[in-house]
């Protein structure tokens, strides 16, 4: 049997409502427009364009609205899916913003516990520093793009290790995984212009390889492709 597109899916469709019709419930006119709009060939025939060309009746444009809203429901089933199982293929757990740590303990357990394959990045700062601010909207923006890495910030103050954060070497990240760092950057906010952004963080980390591949770009193009095929 041939693999169906999105098209040919919508027309069978059509085609089922079709035949599943009531013959003695279904006015003549209405079965007839179900036909012509599951066979989209008949268009084409001088018959067809001059019931295009007539005004429209209401009863016409309610059934083509109901047409519409099937393709559109199509349309969100088939999103639905895809987003499924893009989900489905990416291991691991996802958080998708920057969880505000209280205490050295939570910190330590945050390393810890946290499954093997997660990349923890963790922002030691403190109010009031030149930086931390910046850098805190940043992380809170690439933990929306990056959901499968874990982002946190927790105040050098509150780690039990102030000694080894003192202010001259914030604002800080750490980054760790499967319970090891694998990187560490003091006084980060050095590396950028006296204004930085989310994007400039992004390079920074990109260019140590601790960022994974960026998911929101995959799903866009899913989306685009999928629309593309039902129009």
């Amino acid at each position: 049997m041939e693999a169906l597109g999105p098209k040919g899916v919508i027309n069978d469709w059509r085609k089922f409502k079709l035949e599943s019709e009531d013959s003695d419930s279904t006015p003549p006119s209405k079965k007839e427009i179900l036909r012509q709009m599951s066979s989209p060939q008949s268009r084409n025939s001088k018959d067809s364009k001059e019931r295009v060309s007539r005004k429209m009746s209401i009863q016409e444009y309610e059934l083509i609205h109901k047409e519409k809203e099937d393709e559109n429901c199509l349309r969100k089933y088939r999103r639905q899916c895809m987003q499924d199982m893009h989900q489905k293929l990416s291991f691991g757990p996802r958080y998708g913003f920057v969880y505000e740590l209280e205490t050295g303990e939570q910190f330590l357990e945050t390393i810890e516990k946290e499954q093997k394959i997660t990349t923890i990045v963790v922002h030691i700062y403190e109010d009031g520093i030149k930086g931390c601010d910046a850098l805190n909207d940043s992380l809170t923006c690439l933990a929306a793009e990056y959901p499968i890495v874990k982002f946190c910030k927790i105040k050098a103050s509150n780690t039990g290790a102030g000694d080894r954060f003192s202010l001259d070497v914030l604002p800080t990240l750490l980054v760790y995984k499967g319970g090891e760092l694998i990187s560490n950057f003091i006084s980060v906010a050095e590396q950028f212009a006296e204004e930085f952004f989310a994007g400039d963080v992004e390079s920074f980390l990109n260019e140590y390889g601790l960022l994974p591949e960026r998911e929101v770009h995959t799903l866009e193009h899913t989306k685009i492709e999928e629309e593309e095929d039902i129009e």
